[in-house]
C-alpha cells in the first residue's frame, strides 16, 4: 500500500467517534490557542502604557529670572498630561512614596521645590543643575521599571534643552549688545580718526607757523639788537650833540657881539656838525618807525601762538580720548609761548605807553633834523646871519637837550625790548621744537587711531548679530546639537509584529509534538505489512504534515484577519511555515520513532534549547556562549531570521537560506526514520517490554 494512501488511513481514524474527532479539532486549535493568545496578550502594550497609574509630584515653587518668571515644573506637568505615555496621578509627595511602595503606582516622578530655580540659574553667575526624582519599585514590575527609564530621559533631555535654550539666549543677546557697542566704538574711532587728522594737519600748520614766527622772532631779535646799538649811539651821540649845543648857545650867547668873527672862522665846523645832527636825528626817526610797527605784530603772532598750543595741549592732554605721549612737551611748549606773548605784551606796553613821546620824540627829531639841515645849510654865510644864527643855535641847543634826553629814555626802552626779543626768540625756538614733536606724535596718534578704527570694525563685523528668529534657530540647535535621525527600513508596528516570527514557530512545533502524540511515528501496519522503510517513514510523516498545513492556516487566518498581522510577503510567508511545518514534523517523528517514549522528552528539551538560542527575543549575542554556540545548529534559528524579512520586509537572502537548511533537515530527519523503521521490523525484548511507556 502506497505511503499517500497509509496517511489517509491514519487520519481516517479521527473520524470514527466524537472523541477522535474532539481530539482532532484540538490538535488543529492548539497552535492557534497557543500562539494567537501569546501574541494576543501583548501585541501592543506600548499603546496602552496610559492605563498604568504613576504618581505625579510637582513641588516645583518657580523662580524668576531677567524679569520673567519661569514655571518649569507646571510647564512639564502639562507636557506629560498632554504626551499621555502614563496614566499620570499629580498627588503629594507622601502619598507618591506611599503609593510605590505598595504598588498602587508603579512609579512617581517628582519635581522638587527648587526644580525652576535651578534651571534659572543656568543664565545667572551661579548655574546649578536640577534634578527629576523618579522613583520605581521593581517588586511591581520590572519591566514598567525598564520602560520609565526611556520615557524619563526623553523627559529630562527636554528640560535640559529648555534650560540651555535660555541660557544660550541670554549669551545671543550679550553678543548682539557686544556688537552694536563696537560698532559704536568703531564709529567713534572713525570720528576720533578724523578729529585727529584734523590736528595733526592743525599741528603741523602750528608747525609751519612756529617756523615763520621763528625766523621773524630771529630777525625781530636781530633788528632790535641793531636798533639798540644804534640807540646807544644815539643816545650818546645826541648827548655829545646836547653838550655841544648848550657850550655852543653859551658862547654865542655870552659873545653874541663879539661872535661875528668866531662864526665867520668856525662856519664850516658848524655846518659839518649841523649836518650830523641832521642825518641822526633822521636815522632815529627811521627806527622808531620800524619799531611801532614792529612792536604790535610780534605782541599778536606770540598771543596766537600761545593761544594755539594751549588750544592743543586742553584738546590733547586735559580731555584725552586716547593717551597722548606728547602731553609733556606740549606743557612746556604751552608755557614757553606763555611767556613769550608776556615779553612780546611787555615791549608793546612800552612803545604804546611811550607813544606820547615817542611821537614828540620824532616830531622833535624832525625839528631838529629840519634846523639842523637849516643850519648846514646856512652854515657858509651864517656869520652874515649872525643875529638869526644865535637865535637857531638857542632853538638847536634846546631842540638838542630835548633829543638827547629822549634818546635816552629810548635806549632804555629798547634796551627792556632787546632781552624780551632774546627771550622771544628763544620761547619761539622751544615752541616749534614742540610744535614739530606735537606733529610727530599727532602723525603717529592719527595712524594708531585708524588702525584703530579699522580693528573694532573689523571685530564688530566677526561678532555676530542675531535677532529674534535667527537667536531661536541657533538656540534651538546649540541646545540640543545632536539630533537621532533614526530611520528604521523595516520597521515592525507593533510588539507583536515584532515577535511573531518567534511564537508562530513555536506554536508550530508543539502542533507537531502534541500531533504525534496522537498518530503513531511510524504507521504499524505497514510495519506488520513489511512495507518498505521510506514509505513507513512517509506514511508516518504525510498526516502530521497534513495537520500542520491546517493549523498553519487557521492560525495565520485569526492573526491576520482577528488580531491585526500585516505580512509584507503573505504567499511567501504561508508556503515558507508549511515548509516550516514540514521539518517540525520529521523531526518530531524521528525523535519519537528512534528513542520511543523517551522521544517526547527529547521533543521538549530541543524545544527548549531552540527557544533560548533562536535570538528570537534578545540578540543571540547577548546570550551565554552555550547557547550562541548551538545556534547555528537548530532549525528554528532560520526559521525566525526569514519569518522576520517575509513579515517585516528587507533582503530575502537569509529566506532562501533558511528554506535549504529546513529541506536539509527534513530530509535528513526522514533518512533517520526510516532507518529507524527498519530496525523497528526486527522484534527484540526490548520492543516486546519497553523499559519505559507514555
Amino acid at each position: 500500500m502506497r505511503s499517500p494512501r497509509l496517511a489517509a488511513l491514519e487520519l481516517r481514524r479521527f473520524g470514527r467517534g466524537r472523541l477522535p474527532r474532539a481530539a482532532l479539532v484540538a490538535l488543529l486549535l492548539l497552535p492557534l490557542l497557543y500562539g494567537a493568545l501569546y501574541l494576543w496578550s501583548f501585541w501592543d502594550p506600548y499603546g496602552r502604557l496610559d492605563r498604568i497609574p504613576v504618581a505625579l509630584v510637582n513641588d516645583d515653587k518657580g523662580a524668576t529670572a531677567d524679569g520673567r518668571r519661569i514655571s518649569a515644573g507646571d510647564e512639564i506637568t502639562k507636557g506629560l498630561r498632554d504626551s499621555e505615555v502614563f496614566d499620570w496621578r499629580e498627588v503629594s509627595a507622601a502619598e507618591a512614596r506611599a503609593g510605590v511602595e505598595d504598588g498602587r503606582y508603579y512609579l512617581s516622578l517628582t519635581m522638587p521645590a527648587d526644580f525652576s530655580a535651578r534651571i534659572a540659574s543656568s543664565a545667572g553667575d551661579s548655574p546649578a543643575t536640577s534634578a527629576l526624582q523618579v522613583r520605581t519599585n521593581d517588586a511591581n514590575n520590572y519591566i514598567v521599571g525598564q520602560i520609565s527609564r526611556t520615557v524619563f530621559s526623553e523627559v529630562r533631555t527636554a528640560a535640559s534643552t529648555k534650560a540651555s535654550r535660555s541660557f544660550l539666549d541670554k549669551i545671543f543677546v550679550s553678543f548682539s549688545d557686544i556688537h552694536g557697542a563696537t560698532a559704536k566704538a568703531a564709529d567713534g574711532a572713525d570720528d576720533l580718526t578724523g578729529g585727529i587728522g584734523k590736528a595733526e594737519k592743525g599741528s603741523k600748520a602750528l608747525a609751519d607757523g612756529l617756523g615763520d614766527a621763528k625766523d621773524g622772532s630771529g630777525k625781530l631779535a636781530k633788528g632790535l639788537k641793531t636798533l639798540d646799538k644804534g640807540a646807544d649811539d644815539l643816545e650818546k651821540g645826541s648827548q655829545k650833540v646836547a653838550d655841544g649845543t648848550q657850550k655852543l648857545a653859551d658862547k654865542v650867547n655870552g659873545v653874541a657881539d663879539t661872535l661875528s668873527p668866531f662864526v665867520a672862522k668856525n662856519e664850516k665846523t658848524i655846518g659839518d656838525t649841523a649836518q650830523l645832527v641832521a642825518d641822526s636825528a633822521k636815522v632815529i626817526n627811521d627806527n622808531l618807525k620800524t619799531l611801532v610797527k614792529v612792536a604790535p605784530t610780534a605782541a599778536e603772532g606770540a598771543h596766537t601762538a600761545a593761544d594755539t598750543l594751549a588750544a592743543v595741549h586742553k584738546a590733547r592732554c586735559e580731555t584725552p580720548v586716547l593717551p597722548d605721549t606728547a602731553c609733556a612737551d606740549l606743557a612746556k611748549a604751552k608755557d614757553a609761548a606763555a611767556d613769550v606773548a608776556k615779553v612780546a605784551d611787555d615791549l608793546n606796553t612800552l612803545v604804546a605807553d611811550q607813544d606820547g613821546d615817542l611821537k614828540t620824540l620824532r616830531t622833535n627829531l624832525t625839528a631838529l633834523q629840519k634846523q639842523a639841515q637849516s643850519l648846514a645849510d646856512d652854515a657858509p654865510h651864517l656869520s652874515e646871519d649872525l643875529d638869526d644864527a644865535v637865535t637857531e643855535v638857542n632853538a638847536l641847543n634846546t631842540g638838542a637837550a630835548k633829543v638827547a634826553k629822549g634818546a635816552k629814555k629810548l635806549h632804555t626802552g629798547i634796551g627792556s625790548a632787546k632781552t624780551g626779543s632774546v627771550d622771544l626768540d628763544a620761547g619761539v625756538t622751544e615752541l616749534e621744537t614742540g610744535a614739530q614733536d606735537l606733529n610727530g606724535g599727532i602723525f603717529k596718534l592719527s595712524d594708531g587711531s585708524g588702525k584703530l578704527a579699522d580693528g573694532l570694525h573689523d571685530g564688530a563685523g566677526k561678532i555676530p548679530d542675531y535677532d529674534a528668529r535667527q537667536r531661536d534657530a541657533r538656540t534651538a540647535v546649540m541646545a540640543d546639537p545632536v539630533q537621532l535621525a533614526s530611520h528604521d527600513l523595516h520597521k515592525a508596528p507593533n510588539y507583536g509584529t515584532g515577535f511573531a516570527p518567534y511564537f508562530i514557530p513555536l506554536s508550530l512545533w508543539v502542533g507537531a509534538m502534541v500531533a504525534y502524540m496522537l498518530i503513531t511515528p511510524m504507521n504499524r501496519r505497514a510495519l506488520a505489512a513489511g512495507a518498505p522503510a521510506w514509505r513507513v517513514a512517509l506514511a508516518g510523516w504525510l498526516p502530521v504534515v497534513a495537520i500542520g498545513v491546517l493549523q498553519t492556516t487557521a492560525l495565520m487566518a485569526v492573526l491576520h484577519w482577528a488580531i491585526g498581522l500585516e505580512m509584507t510577503h503573505a504567499a511567501a510567508t504561508m508556503g515558507f511555515l508549511f515548509l516550516v511545518t514540514a521539518c517540525f514534523a520529521a523531526l518530531v517523528q524521528w525523535l519519537n520513532a528512534r528513542f520511543g517514549a523517551a522521544g517526547r522528552i527529547l521533543v521538549l528539551a530541543l524545544l527548549m534549547l531552540q527557544l533560548t538560542s533562536a535570538g528570537g527575543t534578545y540578540p543571540v549575542q547577548t546570550s551565554p556562549g552555550f547557547f550562541n554556540a548551538i545556534h547555528p545548529f537548530l532549525p528554528m534559528s532560520y526559521v525566525v531570521e526569514a519569518l522576520r524579512r517575509l513579515i517585516t520586509g528587507g533582503g530575502t537572502g537569509p529566506v532562501w537560506h533558511a528554506c535549504v537548511v529546513l529541506a536539509a533537515f527534513t530530509l535528513g530527519a526522514l533518512a533517520l526514520t526510516a532507518l529507524s523503521a527498519r530496525r523497528r521490523q526486527v522484534w527484540t525484548l526490548d520492543r516486546l517490554h519497553p523499559e519505559l511507556s507514555l
